[in-house]
């Protein structure tokens, strides 16, 4: 028998006014993350599915998947972080602002030739490393990438595909960042890790940035499709640089009007729901062996748990099967809706709304969001089937089944 769902709600998020700053977060700030990524060739906008069966079967107004296993043909969204970052390091060393700079100025011989050979190292569950390894190559660049053990072969060879130096290492995730920092110092790398921690904050903050690209993206997609903003945002953690970069963007962009926010991890790794609860930053340690891989992190990014502690209204930390229900959800939709493939870290979102709105033993939790007829519900699919092997176990053989 698994855990169960487990909730906390931040009683005193919308009276605090004693707030950390989200201005690293604020529209113009993003506009420029997304304009960078505008001058990529591979660019183009994720889909925003609009599941209207779902929602009217579940009870809602809507529910509104960002589809991201279309980001840049990597499969997740990851790529959006240390593409930016990485830009933003290269600027900074050319004596230029980010604004100034785009992809194909980078990756110029001429400015290859001025920057030298650089080799950027991250630790990675496979999606942010695959993304890193991907940007080093288009620019020319090497990276090495350690990833945690138990990670999927498959995620590794997509990995060392994109040119990297990539092993999985004996260590769990944050002792494979710790490896990855100490060997940067050893042979004069760079670090692109979506993590931050004391003295480590430029080059996370920049990831966070470019995570917020894929949030601009479904503010003028609702607009399109003349869908009200959310009431609701449904959005996973791992160290939290997703979720705190989502978070940033909507207090900045709808100030005391944004949504209610929620915070979903999976049990065995759940390091932003503790925190919530010990109301202090808290680890988790261990092998945290999830099937939501891109979630196994135990240290909460300092950045992204500050603004979550201040702006989130609800954390979550819920069992495997949460996940696998998603899975299952978004890849055999109601006829007439679009069908999603999400993986393991992309459909607990879906999962944990599903759980929320058919579960009786959550009806406290509907009760405490404030989830009614007239809820517009937007969760992120952060991947596809970045592992298709146990996608295939989970949606087609039934791996990890509903025990709501």
């Amino acid at each position: 028998m698994s855990e169960s769902i487990k909730w906390i709600c931040n009683e005193t998020v919308r009276k605090n006014k004693n707030k950390v700053s989200v201005e690293d977060f604020n529209l113009s700030q993003t506009k420029k993350a997304k304009k960078f990524h505008e001058s990529f060739e591979v660019y183009s906008e994720t889909p925003l599915v609009r599941l209207k069966n779902f929602s009217k079967q579940l009870g809602v107004s809507e529910i509104l998947v960002k589809d991201e296993s279309y980001r840049f043909g990597l499969n997740a969204f990851k790529v959006l972080g240390g593409s930016y970052a990485i830009g933003n390091l290269l600027a900074q060393r050319l004596g230029l602002s980010i604004e100034e700079v785009n992809f194909e100025m980078l990756r110029s011989k001429e400015i290859k030739e001025k920057l030298g050979e650089i080799t950027f190292v991250t630790a990675t569950d496979g999606n942010h490393g695959r993304g890193v390894a991907w940007a080093a190559n288009q620019l020319g660049q090497k990276s090495v990438v350690y990833m945690p053990k138990g990670s999927s072969e498959y995620r590794l060879n997509n990995i060392k595909k994109e040119g990297a130096d990539a092993s999985i290492t004996d260590m769990n995730y944050d002792d494979a960042v710790r490896l990855a920092t100490e060997n940067a110092k050893k042979y004069g790398w760079e670090v692109i890790q979506d993590t931050a921690w004391k003295g480590y904050e430029d080059v996370p903050k920049w990831i966070m940035q470019g995570y917020s690209t894929l949030m601009l993206e479904v503010v003028e997609q609702m607009e399109k499709i003349k869908v009200e903003k959310p009431t609701h945002v449904f959005v996973q953690a791992g160290v939290g640089s997703l979720a705190g970069a989502v978070q940033g963007f909507l207090a900045a962009y709808y100030g005391e009007d944004r949504p209610i926010t929620v915070v979903v991890e999976p049990n065995k790794a759940d390091c932003i729901y503790r925190s919530a609860k010990n109301k202090k930053r808290t680890f988790v340690t261990g092998d945290m062996d999830t099937i939501m891989a891109g979630l196994a992190c135990g240290e909460p990014n300092t950045i992204g748990w500050e603004i979550l502690k201040d702006y989130t209204d609800a954390f979550i930390s819920c069992p495997e099967y949460v996940s696998a229900n998603g899975m299952r959800i978004l890849g055999n939709p109601l006829k007439g809706d679009t069908k999603v493939i999400s993986g393991e870290s992309g459909a607990v979102t879906t999962g944990i709304v599903y759980s929320i709105l058919t579960d009786e033993k959550q009806k406290d939790l509907k009760q405490e969001l404030k989830i009614d007829e007239n809820s517009r519900i937007l969760v992120i699919s952060t991947e596809g089937d970045t592992d298709p092997k146990h996608y295939r176990k989970v949606v087609w053989d039934g791996l990890y089944p509903n025990e709501a």
